[in-house]
């Protein structure tokens, strides 16, 4: 390319991608060359060049979720675009998110971004970060001077809330997050808290013991619903902080022959996939777009370390379908 040009392979690159200094005669001559040979830079190498690794790691807290797979899709599209490499890496634990971010050498050699979901970095790791090169965006959580893309976790427990009480139903049930949570994640947690504070406004006290953990699965959501069905009060509609644990909760109705909107309520959040087929009411959440905003910040971070960060919040949306319905003894005319 640089010898049919008559130029060195600095000037083609300098001018294949329009960087000043170029003649403009000097320009045209190795565009056209390359229109001719049917050149296209390889973006991966060029990085590898510069002493870039062309690599975006995405870090989970674990695999085996649709959302966190969801969000990995939305993220690798978008580096597979720009030609990064989307390594994607799992920690169960602060500890071992800890050492990740603390011990970077892998980071240093491989990484020009990392994106963390539903994952806190502290002031100091993402400092750290930063004075490596290394950029930062994270999904789910904020963190000072870096970019971040997060629904507003609070209004999904209000908007839920609200929802069940337009039906006519006082006595809510959660199938809430994790028991036992390594991570401390703070999702579960702001949901419960926009749920409770929803009760909290409409004059309602909320009965603790109508509060199961459905640990985020389909398993968990079908064992925390029976355990609410065979209270001495069960409660007449239910609010789960996930479709997937919704799922679990309406395999139990069905186990039971009760009907969902009829016999009892239930509401998710997500809109996964699978949602519409059963008729799941819930709350949508963009989640491959959260994914794909993060990497393209992480990106613009690489290039331009000094972008200003911004914060993303992404939509939500009530859609509503068969699983929620007036309280029994309530029904409409």
């Amino acid at each position: 390319m640089a010898a049919a040009a008559n130029v060195s392979v600095a000037t083609v690159s300098r001018a294949l991608r329009n960087l000043p200094n170029v003649a403009e005669s000097t320009r045209t001559r190795v565009v056209a060359v390359a229109e001719q040979l049917n050149y296209r830079a390889d973006p991966a190498a060029s990085r590898l060049a510069a002493g870039r690794g062309s690599t975006v790691t995405v870090v989970v807290p674990h695999l085996a979720s649709w959302y966190f797979s969801t969000v990995i899709a939305g993220a690798e599209a978008v580096c597979a675009e720009a030609g990064y490499e989307c390594l994607i890496t799992a920690v169960g634990s602060i500890a071992a998110c800890n050492r990740l971010l603390d011990e970077t050498a892998h980071l240093e050699r491989r990484t020009d971004a990392v994106v963390l979901v539903n994952i806190p970095a502290s002031e100091a790791q993402a400092e750290s970060l930063r004075q490596r090169r290394v950029a930062l965006a994270t999904v789910g959580t904020r963190t000072p001077d870096h970019p971040s893309v997060s629904i507003d976790e609070l209004s999904t427990g209000r908007i839920a809330v609200e929802h069940l009480m337009s039906f006519g139903h006082e006595r809510i049930g959660l199938i809430s997050g994790q028991g036992h949570d390594p991570m401390n994640l703070a999702v579960p947690r702001q949901r419960k808290a926009g749920f409770l504070g929803a009760l909290g406004d409409a004059g309602r006290e909320f009965d603790p013991s109508l509060d199961e953990s459905g640990n985020f699965g389909i398993d968990g959501g079908q064992e925390a619903m029976a355990t609410l069905l065979d209270h001495r009060e069960p409660p007449t509609a239910v609010f789960a902080m996930s479709d997937e644990m919704a799922f679990g909760a309406l395999m139990e109705l069905d186990h039971r022959s009760l009907r969902s909107g009829v016999d009892i309520s239930l509401i998710g959040v997500d809109d996964h996939d699978v949602s519409r087929v059963l008729g799941l009411t819930t709350i949508r959440q963009r989640v491959a777009d959260q994914g794909a905003s993060a990497a393209r910040a992480a990106l613009a971070r690489i290039s331009e370390p000094d972008t200003a960060a911004s914060d993303v919040d992404s939509p939500l949306e009530l859609v509503v379908r068969s699983t929620t319905g007036p309280a029994p003894g309530n029904v409409r005319s």
